[in-house]
This record gives structure tokens, C-alpha cells and sequence, in this order.
């Protein structure tokens, strides 16, 4: 007992140092106010701040601060940093946590902390460091929050200045290993890019986030990391199913780490008016700002393309290299995801990452039941971001990229590159991936191709669990005569009559289809501008589909169901012996 009152004097220590720091620093409580951060804070503003003690060893150095322009704040009144307003000629705004009441430490990954040095210590001190800290009630000693300005195109369209809208920068920390590691709060408050939302995150999307953070990195795909997630008695009012039937929830942070969060929209920043929206960049005109960016990005997170090209007489093949290198990234990434069933649901070009991770986790989910046209995001009614389409809307987000870094990067070179590298490097990978989740290790076959389409067709006609069949396959029989029971708990797991026809149902209604068709052989220019062939095409294949499910009993299900897996499991048997 006497060996648990120094820390938990600590943990007293720290809640009072919380406590005197919301007393100095807080007003009347208003979700979605922020404080000021004057920009170098002041000595006597980090006078302050509590002194960490499990966190005291992270040493910040915030280069991207120091390389890129940082947006000088506009006169007016305290809350200022937060007041929504366009940023040119800038890539940062100063920002400041608004602080929470009562934040609690909900969950920590220890890996993930251990990329920034830390180490498991006193239960209670680290809770109350974490809570203190990780939520942005008290700042670290050398971080300089800040938020990042980027525009993106969302769902094809350009949407001119987005921006870190509900999260900021922290700073970022260098290790004894040499690494460093940018520092970011998700749900920190508002921040000039806010626009009219309160800069929060609620408890149910933080903790969506945290897990999935992790359990991608685990997985072996490309990520960032979730180091803390944090709630409090805070709440913001949320309408959880869009139903009209809104709730108060609570006020959650996520601490997030990433070598940058860089993304291909912070280099759209300096677009011209867009031919369709209309919409601008903020820094639109601004090469000076993009060479600076392209100069930060390349000599930070790829030295070794900054080191091949240090004697070249200008920076076209070393951007040319750039580019190869993050569309290559990008691709296997995107492979990555394809062969875990992972849809991200938000694939614009502001949540694409330069250095290759998945980022930004909102409607994000997994297969269940194969079905390539899933959508995961109940925004997405064109079904632009389905799980099939990944891997191309990927590739067009890269090609919005390249028209970012015209003229540093001459648009004829970056599309032959883009050409050249990303179906290749995409197949490649995924099918290097598909040989492994199959076993097909021993030697590569022209067949293995037709091999995995083979196995994705039947699961989608079968209704099978995407994760559950390659599961079953890891104990495929060696032995023929133990097919049989290995079939019957394969096909166990097969969607029912029911299922597979909820699956198959039509997605228009009938009179719509019908006048589509017409449409298309009478007035086929029209029907480019509402609709497309493919739509319509894989409505006709749906509505064929569900007629013939009509016609099946559910032992015909079976039998059909049967046929399908004995035919592959006999090509796939081949192949693996």
C-alpha cells in the first residue's frame, strides 16, 4: 500500500494542476470556443502548464513549422485562431486546444507510444498524463499546435480550402532511435478550417478509430497510429442516424502519430478556379509555396530520392522520382486494403496520404459477405467509393495529384509515369498478397490469376464471408477423402435464400430502369449526362440475378451453392499440390 502513494500523490498532483490550468484558462462552458495560443507562446504562457513527468522525456522539433510558411494570426479578440476565414499564402494556421471537462483516459497503445520512446510506467500517472495532455487540456513543453490548410476533390468534384477542421498539429517529436513523428489531436476544438462545425469528435467514431488505427498496422497495411483516445463530460449534440432524432454525446480526442500528414490536397492549395465548381485554391498563383513544400516533403520523408538528385541541374526527375515513388506506395497500399476486404469510404483527395498510409478513418468498414459494389459510407449514394472501385478512384486521386505539381512536375511526364507504374505495381502486389492468403507460396503459376478471380466470383454467388472463406482455406485437406466435411463447413458459412436475395436486390425501380434503357437508344448524349452504362449494366445483371433466386428453394441453394465450391476447391486443389 505505502509503495502506491507516490503515485497516486501524483495523480492527485496532476488533477489539480489540470484544474488550476481549466481556472486559468477556460470560460463558461461552450462547445466549439477556442483559445488563443499566441505564436511563439509567450515564457509565461508554458509557466503555465503542468510539468509531465512520464511524458517529460518527448523532445519536439517542429521542422515543418520552420519549412513552411505559418499563417500570421489576424488582429481581434482571443478567440480569433479559431474564427473561420480563408488562409492564403500559408500551409499552418496557429491553433489551441478548447479544452474538455473532465477528460478520462479510455484506452492506450503502448506500440504505438513506444514509436515516440515511451515506456509503460505508473498506472496512475500515465492516466493522468494521458487524460491531461493527450485530451489538449495542458500542452507539452515544445509543442506548438497548429492547423494544416489543404483543399481536395470530394466524391470527383473540387471543393476549394478544407483544411485540419476538427484536428491540429502538435509537433512533432524525435526519438533516441533518430526517427521523428508528427504529433496530431483529433477533436481538439476549431480551428480556422471548422467552417460552421465545432472541431469535436464523439466517443463511438474516436473509439472506431483507434481500433482500426491498430488493427491495420498489425495487420501488416500501411497506417498511421492511434496512441490514446480520450473522452470527457463535454458533449456536443450529434444526429447518430441522420434521422432526425439528434443526441447529446461525448467529447472525445484521438491522438494520432504519422511521420506527416501531409496529403495530396495540401498541394491543391495553389489551384487555379476549377473549370466545373468554379472554387479555388487559397494560395492559387503560389509556385514559391509549392517548391517549398515539394523541397520539405522530398528531403524529409524521401531523403534518399533528395540525396540521388543533389547535383542535377534543376528538380524535374528529382520531383519525377517523387511522384513514381508515391504513386508505387499508393498502389500497394491500396492492394493492401483490397486483399483484407477493407473499404475507406471517403476516398477524396484530401484523405490520401504522401507517404502511402491509410488515413482519416470515418465510415470506414470491412466485407462481411463478398460483394465487390459495397459501400460503406451512407453518403455515397453514386457508389463512387465502392470496395471494387478503390484501386481506380486511387489512381485518379493521383492524377489530380500530378496536375498539383505542375510546372515543378510537367503533367505529360507525371501521366506517362502514372501509366507506366500504378496498374503494374497494383497487380503485382495484390496478386503477390493472394498467393500468400492461398498458400500458393511453392511456385507461381499464369493461372494463379484466374485462380483468385475464380475464388472472388464464387464467393459473391455464394454469399460467402470474405474473411471467414480465406480463413476456412488455411486448413484445406491435404487428403482427398476429407473434402467432404472441409465442403460442408465451407458452404455453412454461405449466405441463406434470404440473404443472398436482400444482396441481389434491384437498386432502381423499375420504371426507372425502363426509361434509362429508352433513353440510351434514343438520346445517348443525354444519357451520358444522367447515367452511366456501367449502372445500368449491373442493374440489368442484378435484376437477372434476383429473377433467378426467385425461382430456388433453399435446398437448390444448396445443391447450387456445392456445385460452385467443388469446382474451384478441384482447380484450387491442383495448384497447391
Amino acid at each position: 500500500m505505502a509503495s502506491e502513494l507516490p503515485a497516486v500523490r501524483r495523480m492527485a498532483s496532476l488533477r489539480a494542476a489540470f484544474g488550476a490550468s481549466l481556472v486559468a484558462r477556460t470560460r463558461p462552458q461552450s462547445v466549439g470556443l477556442a483559445l488563443p495560443s499566441p505564436a511563439p507562446r509567450s515564457a509565461w504562457a508554458a509557466a503555465m502548464e503542468p510539468t509531465p513527468r512520464w511524458l517529460a522525456g518527448l523532445r519536439f522539433d517542429n521542422r515543418a513549422l520552420r519549412a513552411l510558411p505559418v499563417e500570421t494570426p489576424p488582429p481581434g479578440p482571443d478567440d480569433v485562431l479559431s474564427t473561420p476565414r480563408p488562409v492564403p499564402g500559408a500551409c499552418f494556421s496557429r491553433a489551441r486546444p478548447a479544452p474538455l471537462q473532465r477528460p478520462r483516459l479510455v484506452a492506450l497503445s503502448m506500440p504505438a507510444l513506444a514509436l515516440l520512446g515511451l515506456e509503460a510506467s505508473e498506472e496512475a500517472e500515465v492516466e493522468a498524463e494521458a487524460a491531461l495532455f493527450f485530451s489538449g487540456n495542458a500542452l507539452l513543453p515544445g509543442a506548438e499546435p497548429a492547423a494544416h490548410c489543404y483543399c481536395g476533390h470530394q466524391f470527383g468534384q473540387f471543393a476549394g480550402q478544407l483544411g485540419d477542421g476538427a484536428a491540429m498539429y502538435l509537433g512533432e517529436v524525435c526519438t533516441a532511435a533518430g526517427e521523428r513523428w508528427e504529433l496530431q489531436l483529433k477533436g481538439a476544438g476549431p480551428t480556422p478550417f471548422s467552417r460552421q462545425a465545432d472541431g469535436r469528435k464523439v466517443l463511438r467514431s474516436s473509439i472506431r478509430e483507434f481500433l482500426c488505427s491498430e488493427a491495420m498496422f498489425h495487420l501488416g497495411i500501411p497506417t498511421t497510429r492511434a496512441g490514446a483516445c480520450v473522452t470527457s463530460q463535454s458533449t456536443v449534440i450529434r444526429d447518430v442516424f441522420y434521422d432526425g432524432n439528434p443526441k447529446y454525446e461525448k467529447c472525445t480526442v484521438v491522438l494520432r502519430i504519422a511521420p506527416t500528414f501531409i496529403r495530396f490536397g495540401s498541394f491543391e492549395i495553389f489551384k487555379s478556379p476549377d473549370e466545373h465548381t468554379g472554387r479555388a485554391g487559397p494560395s492559387m498563383g503560389r509556385n514559391d509555396i509549392r517548391v517549398q513544400m515539394l523541397d520539405y516533403v522530398i528531403s524529409s520523408f524521401y531523403p534518399e530520392i533528395q540525396a540521388a538528385h543533389t547535383c542535377d541541374s534543376d528538380n524535374i526527375q528529382r520531383n519525377a522520382a517523387f511522384f513514381r515513388e508515391v504513386t508505387r506506395r499508393t498502389a500497394r497500399m491500396v492492394a493492401e486494403w483490397q486483399c483484407v476486404g477493407f473499404c475507406h469510404g471517403v476516398l477524396n483527395t484530401d484523405n490520401m496520404s504522401i507517404v502511402g498510409l491509410t488515413i482519416d478513418y470515418g465510415p470506414f468498414g470491412f466485407l462481411d459477405r463478398y460483394d465487390p459494389d459495397h459501400v460503406c459510407n451512407a453518403s455515397d449514394s453514386a457508389g463512387r467509393y465502392t470496395y471494387s472501385k478503390q484501386p481506380q478512384v486511387c489512381k485518379w486521386n493521383l492524377q489530380k495529384l500530378a496536375e498539383a505539381l505542375e510546372p515543378e512536375l510537367p503533367l505529360a511526364l507525371a501521366e506517362t509515369i502514372l501509366a507506366e507504374e500504378f496498374d503494374s505495381e497494383f497487380q503485382r502486389h495484390y496478386l503477390q498478397k493472394m498467393r500468400k492468403k492461398l498458400g500458393l507460396i511453392r511456385v507461381e503459376l499464369e493461372g494463379d490469376v484466374t485462380l483468385v478471380a475464380k475464388l472472388l466470383e464464387t464467393m459473391h454467388l455464394t454469399g460467402a464471408d470474405f474473411t471467414n472463406t480465406f480463413y476456412l482455406l488455411s486448413s484445406f485437406p491435404a487428403e482427398p477423402s476429407e473434402s467432404a466435411e472441409f465442403l460442408s463447413r465451407l458452404i455453412s458459412q454461405c449466405a441463406s435464400l434470404e440473404e443472398l436475395r436482400l444482396a441481389f436486390r434491384p437498386q432502381m425501380d423499375p420504371r426507372q430502369l425502363s426509361m434509362m434503357l429508352m433513353l440510351a437508344q434514343s438520346n445517348p448524349q443525354l444519357f451520358a449526362l444522367i447515367g452511366t452504362q456501367a449502372n445500368v449494366t449491373k442493374e440489368l445483371e442484378r435484376v437477372e440475378q434476383q429473377s433467378r433466386l426467385e425461382q430456388l428453394s433453399p435446398a437448390a441453394l444448396q445443391s447450387r451453392n456445392t456445385d460452385h465450391w467443388e469446382t474451384w476447391l478441384q482447380e484450387y486443389r491442383c495448384d497447391v499440390s
